[in-house]
């Protein structure tokens, strides 16, 4: 007796309903700052816009990362992690003489090694991405204190700090690192066979290996992504605040999850695109910097961050019963 196995293609991302809802953020996003150039005097002075713009770039950053692993059904809870590593390693390679470009390069390797074991521990020792992300989180902020015996490491090479306190163009630098990042990424994600793999192994994994998807080196490549976009962030943390510090970036995890799925990234897998958690970044970013302006209490800004996780998600979950 022979028995087929069939199994329903994975559905191809519709590129159309990303785009319009990538245009339905950004219509939020403006609607916030017209909003708050009404309400406020200082908002749309150059110093403020200036600020915001990197307030939601490195946010933006880890956002986009951390959808390449959301889309595979999987989460990377060590993100934020791994930016405060990636500072102290920058920093003390600096303090070490190492010169800056070797500096960066090894730093970015790092967070390559580290989105390498994560995929490692899903792949092959079977872990669910919580708990091996999780366990990397803890881990690495110790590495990273008893590297730096609990204190922080002083960055004195003026051109790496300089960097981040520079314009482009009256554009702030971080912003266009934004930009740096978002190209290849909508380029990988979209365009390519690559990206077409992320969706397919979020949609159905199995699917996605009967079609011919090599999907261990696919988890592997969405949690390098994310590792080395972090490890990246690192290095412009340590850029803005000039020294490198492991407690850094605490909580910038569940900010960069928090834009991505604002974004309209389905935490089931399978549904997300570069835009979205762009525009989500700042769209958190708009409203931390709206209610310092008009002196609303911190504690709201974390209230109504989660009040729209759940908006959304509660949405994600409708309109997937009703595809079905």
């Amino acid at each position: 007796m022979t028995v087929e196995a069939t199994t329903e293609a994975a559905p191809v991302p519709k590129r159309g309903m990303n785009i319009l809802f990538g245009l339905t953020l950004l219509g939020l996003l403006l609607f916030l700052w017209l909003v708050l150039g009404f309400a406020t005097n200082s908002f749309w002075t150059p110093n403020n816009i200036s600020n915001l713009l990197r307030q939601g770039a490195m946010t933006a950053i880890l956002a986009v990362g951390q959808t390449f692993v959301i889309i595979t059904a999987g989460i990377d809870l060590s993100v934020g992690a791994v930016v405060g590593f990636a500072s102290v390693a920058v920093a003390w390679l600096l303090a070490a003489g190492v010169p800056l470009w070797l500096a960066m390069i090894i730093t970015l390797l790092i967070g390559v090694l580290i989105g390498a074991f994560h995929a490692f521990g899903i792949v092959r020792m079977g872990l669910p991405a919580f708990i091996i992300t999780l366990a990397t989180l803890t881990s690495l902020r110790g590495i990273g204190l008893l590297i730096t015996n609990g204190s922080t490491i002083s960055i004195t090479n003026e051109a790496f700090t300089n960097f981040s306190r520079a314009d482009f163009l009256g554009v702030p630098s971080l912003f266009w690192m934004v930009i740096v990042v978002a190209i290849p990424a909508y380029v990988f994600l979209h365009l390519s066979r690559w990206g077409r793999y992320l969706f397919a192994v979020g949609s159905n994994s199995e699917a996605a290996r009967l079609s011919g998807v090599n999907v261990n080196r696919t988890i592997y490549l969405a949690y390098i992504l994310s590792s080395t976009c972090a490890a990246f962030v690192g290095l412009l943390l340590a850029s803005r605040i000039g020294i490198g510090n492991a407690t850094q970036a605490e909580g910038w995890e569940l900010q960069a999850i928090a834009s991505s799925v604002i974004g309209g990234t389905s935490l089931f897998g399978a549904v997300g695109s570069v835009q979205g958690p762009l525009l989500g970044a700042f769209i958190l970013a708009t409203i931390n910097n709206g209610a310092n302006l008009l002196n609303v209490n911190s504690f709201w800004q974390r209230i109504i961050t989660g009040a729209l996780i759940i908006i959304i998600v509660y949405f994600d979950q409708l309109r997937r019963r009703g595809s079905r």
